[in-house]
Formats: C-alpha cells, sequence, structure tokens
C-alpha cells in the first residue's frame, strides 16, 4: 500500500503551489531591509538608531494591520470556493477601501504624536530629530502600505501567491535602488531612505490596484456595508496581533531589565525565531487559501484533509528547522560579530529554540488554518488567555533571579498554551463553518 494517498498527493501540490511563492514573499522582505540597514549605516551616527526608532514605530502600526491581509484572503477564499467570484472581488475591494481608510486615520492620528512617540521609545536630541523625520515621511506611505496588505490578502483569497511574490521582489528592490540613490547618492539622509520606501510602497499599491480593478474589473465605488464588516471581522485579529506583540514587547523588556549583554543576545535570538518563522508562516498562509475555499465550497472533509496534511508539513519543516539550527548553532555568533559573554548565551538560547520549532510549525499551521476559516473570534480569545499563560512565567523567570534561558522557556510556555488551544479548537468541529 503506499505511504501516500492520492488525495495526500493532491493536498500536498496544493499546499506548495501556494507556499513556496508565499515563503519567497516573505523572505524577500527583511533581505531588502537589510540593504537599506547597510546603506544607511554610512551615514554619520545617530541615523541609523534613527532609522531604528521610527520603524519600532511603524513596525507596530503595521503588524495590528496585518488583518488586512489575513481577513480578506479568509472572506474573498470563501466566495471563490462557492464559485461566487464577483462576490469574492467585491469582499477584495471592500477590504482595500478599509485600508485606505485606516492609513488615512493613522497619519491623521500619528503625525501629531511622531514626536511623544519616538521620546517614549528613550530617543533624545538629533537621535529624536532624525527619528520624527523618518516616522513622518513614512507615514505619507503608510495607505499605500496598507493597500498592499489588502491586495495581497484578495490575490492570496484567489488562490494566486505567485503575483504576490512577483510585486513583493520588484517593490523591495526598487526600495534597495531607490534608497542607495537618494541617501548616497543625493545626500537626503534619513529622509532619503523614508523617501525611498514611500515611493516603492506607491508603486506596488498601484500594481495591486491595476490588477483587482483592470484585470478582474471589479467596481470602484465603496460599498459602506462591506467595509463595516470587512472592519468589524478585523477587530478580532487585531485583539490576536495584539497578544502577540504583548508578549515579544514584554519578553524584550524583561531582557533588557538584565543587562546589556542580554538584551543583546535576546535581539539576535529574536531576529532568527523571525527568520525562521518566515518558512513556517509560509505554509499558514497556504492554510488560509485552502480552508477558505474548501469550507466556502461546503468541503468539510476536504477541509479536514487539508489540514492533516498541513499539520503533517508544520511538524516536519519544525523538525527540519530545529536540526538545521543545531547545525549552524556553532557558526551563529561569529556571523552576528558577537562577544565571548553574547555568544556563550546565544549558544544556550539556540538549543531552546530548536526544541520549539516543531511546535512552531503545528502553531502557525493552526493559526493559519483557523484565520482562513473566519474562526477569528476564538482566536482573540485564544491570543488573550495564552498571553495571561505566558505573563506569569516570564515574570517568575525575572522574579527568581534566571537568565534568558529560564525566560525563552517561558516563551516555549506560551508556544505550548497556544498548541494547546489552537489544537482543542482544530480537533472539534465549531471553526467548521460551511458556505460562502
Amino acid at each position: 500500500m503506499p505511504l501516500t494517498s492520492r488525495s495526500d498527493r493532491d493536498h500536498d501540490r496544493q499546499i506548495l503551489r501556494l507556499a513556496v511563492p508565499a515563503f519567497g514573499a516573505l523572505v524577500a522582505e527583511p533581505l531588502f531591509l537589510l540593504t537599506d540597514t547597510v546603506i544607511v549605516s554610512h551615514l554619520p551616527a545617530p541615523a541609523l538608531g534613527a532609522v531604528g526608532v521610527a520603524s519600532t514605530v511603524l513596525g507596530v502600526l503595521v503588524a495590528l494591520c496585518v488583518f488586512l491581509a489575513y481577513g480578506t484572503t479568509a472572506s474573498v477564499a470563501r466566495q471563490i470556493g462557492a464559485g461566487n467570484t464577483r462576490q469574492a472581488v467585491k469582499q477584495g475591494v471592500d477590504g482595500l477601501w478599509l485600508a485606505a481608510g485606516v492609513g488615512v486615520a493613522i497619519i491623521a492620528v500619528v503625525w501629531p504624536l511622531a514626536s511623544p512617540l519616538v521620546g517614549l521609545i528613550g530617543a533624545e536630541g538629533e537621535l529624536a530629530t532624525q527619528a520624527v523625520t523618518y516616522l513622518r515621511i513614512s507615514l505619507v506611505g503608510v495607505p499605500a502600505m496598507l493597500l498592499v496588505l489588502a491586495g495581497t490578502g484578495v490575490l492570496r483569497g484567489m488562490q494566486d501567491t505567485t503575483t504576490p511574490l512577483l510585486v513583493s521582489v520588484g517593490s523591495f528592490a526598487l526600495n534597495a535602488v531607490l534608497n542607495l540613490v537618494f541617501v548616497l547618492g543625493l545626500g537626503w539622509g534619513v529622509a532619503g531612505s523614508a523617501w525611498g520606501t514611500v515611493l516603492a510602497q506607491s508603486l506596488a499599491a498601484a500594481v495591486y490596484l491595476a490588477i483587482v480593478f483592470g484585470r478582474h474589473r471589479a467596481p470602484i465605488r465603496p460599498d459602506l456595508a462591506g467595509i463595516r464588516s470587512a472592519g468589524s471581522a478585523g477587530i478580532a485579529l487585531i485583539i490576536r496581533t495584539a497578544c502577540l506583540q504583548v508578549v515579544l514587547a514584554t519578553a524584550a523588556t524583561m531582557a533588557t531589565r538584565m543587562g546589556q549583554e542580554q538584551i543583546e543576545t535576546h535581539t539576535i535570538a529574536i531576529r532568527i525565531w523571525t527568520l525562521l518563522a518566515f518558512a513556517l508562516d509560509a505554509i499558514a498562509i497556504a492554510g488560509q487559501a485552502i480552508t477558505g475555499r474548501t469550507l466556502g465550497a461546503g468541503d468539510v472533509t476536504g477541509t479536514r484533509n487539508a489540514t492533516r496534511r498541513m499539520v503533517g508539513w508544520g511538524i516536519g519543516s519544525g523538525v527540519l528547522l530545529g536540526l538545521l539550527v543545531i547545525a549552524t548553532r556553532p557558526f551563529v555568533p561569529t556571523v552576528f560579530d558577537a562577544s565571548p559573554a553574547v555568544a556563550g548565551s546565544l549558544l544556550d538560547l539556540l538549543w531552546v529554540m530548536a526544541v520549539l520549532q516543531p511546535i512552531a510549525g503545528v502553531v502557525f499551521v493552526l493559526d493559519g488554518v483557523l484565520i482562513g476559516a473566519g474562526d477569528q473570534r476564538y482566536l482573540a480569545w485564544a491570543g488573550l488567555w495564552t498571553t495571561l499563560a505566558y505573563l506569569p512565567a516570564a515574570l517568575a523567570a525575572v522574579l527568581l533571579g534566571g537568565g534568558l534561558v529560564t525566560l525563552w522557556l517561558a516563551l516555549g510556555v506560551w508556544m505550548t498554551a497556544r498548541l494547546v488551544a489552537l489544537g482543542r479548537r482544530a480537533h472539534g468541529g465549531a471553526w467548521l463553518v460551511i458556505g460562502a
């Protein structure tokens, strides 16, 4: 008897068709942003620090708005599965209008608060001045950035992750070129870096609008009821994302309180964790698109089988990444030019990180599956409860005098709590709501 059935092989092809381009798009962003960092690093201090401070504020805003991609993917995929292509495009347009509205609102709110926000992070003097400059120019591109998120969600919902890959690579490559010209060629400093990103984001947004309104001939007129519906569905995803941000911010704060070497080690470890998460998140994106489509088509059995198969891919990918972390562990401190003290702590953390990868693989997949099912309300509650499970563990790590390994074990408690919460939900049937 074959090890895999024909149905499993079909699911594998669908998963890979969606996940591989999604992985490419996810990895393109940090690679090109790293290029920007290298370019800005050639400027006199405190330019690089200013970009880092402003990017922290922008990063929180983008994280909270990721619902524009996730929610749109789920709603569009359901309509595609139900055979309602016209309605799928209409819901995509609602997501685009919501993105534009949220982007304008962010400019109105954050622009006058730019100075207090960078001050809250701890920036002062010239560092604060340059950070405010970068932040305010970057705010001009926020509506375009959010349109890109929503446009990505529309195409993912239509089972197309290749076009977002091409747009992502093209826009980030343009961003790198513009940064090189504006920052080093024209001498615009951090303002040049910000303008380069704004122009690249605007072009990417224009491409998505051309695809949705041109190729799919979508109606341009906004539907207020549809926009309100998309916004209501996004609230739960905002709560879920905010919980993730609380966990990460708490970990960074506690690492900072442990000392300079500890926060340096933690920063490197989080960067590695984030890079590994991109690989696992690609399967989650496939999960969003496939789950929405199969439930929209009323195929509960197909949804169950696809979920089982994606969980298998998540476990396998997690094990592979864990082994990769172990294999490359001796060389990682050298890559980051870590001091002996930081290197020693980092080597210890990498063991914990490797062990957590299979758990993360399942968690990310189930998170994507439930988002694709439109089970956002449960995800919001799960986010709250798992955060409450994490905070006492993290607090105990500090009060009991534990080091970074103990703090990362607390992150392991959080990931395990997420595994239990998402696993129990996926095992049940309340999330298997069929139809458009």
